[in-house]
């Protein structure tokens, strides 16, 4: 066992991603489909309220490979104003229910309010993706009672003023200094570690050259002895370094998913799911290829 920042011992590198009464093998990549049911997607792909169209989508994203579904109701990008709550519950319930009815166990909310969340947890949701990080106690609450498993994320500010003026003394230490602490807090707080997942939060706070930071020293999260989330689908900084609109950032967000992959990212957070699924199978065949050759070599 390593030890984390604090010079604590950390946990060995879980097996398993526990999702409810789904548990997943870890050591392929896993792929966590993203759907967003609002009018105002950074990304360009929200459906303003079509349920219909958000669950065809979120059931083409299990067909084509996608091991979770992440339901959003409310855009977090730069900038986004807050949404109330019984909106956000209105845009994400139905179509949480009608994709656990296909894939019990598989379906995630992307939430900052705790009544969102419970809300979701009730339609069948069994992860809470919480870009906050687990800052509200009432988060920590309602995810322990009802034994969900929980994305942690790191964000600095909020979404409205994140990226005004993001500063870090080290961006690597000072993210796993906030998740140890998240961490601890959601054990305290009765949460299963098995069921604990870790975000960066690329994006959320960060500049070009911080998202650069953290992608390249990766590895350092793995210190956590959690299992490891990355979303970078579409993003800002691979527009700034490639010059690309949103809708047209698909090679830029494959290139950087096969990086974290390699990197020691466990699950990635994606808006195109196939060619995501077909990009990873290529990756890991080579990587299966690669250490059979140095076992005959030895």
């Amino acid at each position: 066992m390593g030890k984390t920042s604090s010079g604590k011992k950390s946990s060995p590198r879980p097996q398993r991603l526990m999702l409810g009464t789904c548990a997943l093998k870890l050591g392929v990549p896993r792929i966590m489909g993203i759907v967003n049911n609002t009018p105002d997607s950074f990304s360009g792909d929200g459906f303003a309220g079509d349920i219909e169209s958000a669950i065809a989508l979120g059931n083409s994203m299990f067909e084509s490979g996608a091991d979770v579904v992440d339901v959003g109701g409310e855009s977090t990008r730069p900038g986004a104003k807050p949404v109330p709550r019984d909106i956000e519950i209105s845009r994400i319930v139905p179509i949480i229910e009608a994709l656990v009815r296909m894939r019990p166990g598989r379906v995630s909310v992307d939430t900052m309010k705790p009544e969102v969340a419970e809300a979701a947890l009730y339609a069948g949701a069994s992860v809470v993706n919480d870009v906050s990080g687990l800052r509200d106690h009432r988060m920590v609450k309602i995810v322990a009672e009802h034994d969900a498993g929980v994305i942690i994320m790191h964000m600095q500010g909020e979404p409205r003023t994140m990226q005004a003026n993001p500063r870090y003394k080290d961006v690597v230490a000072d993210i796993k200094s906030f998740l140890e602490e998240r961490i601890v807090a959601a054990e305290d707080g009765g949460i299963s570690s098995r069921r604990i997942m870790i975000d960066p939060g690329i994006g959320f706070g960060k500049t070009v050259d911080h998202n650069l930071e953290i992608l390249a020293r990766l590895r350092e999260f793995k210190s956590l002895g959690k299992p490891l989330v990355i979303g970078v689908s579409r993003k800002g900084f691979i527009g700034k370094i490639s010059g690309a609109p949103a809708d047209q950032r698909l090679p830029g967000s494959i290139a950087v998913a096969v990086l974290a992959v390699r990197e020691g990212a466990d699950v990635v957070r994606v808006h195109d799911v196939p060619e995501t699924v077909q990009a990873l199978k290529l990756e890991q065949a080579i990587q299966s290829f690669g250490r059979g050759q140095g076992e005959r070599r030895n």
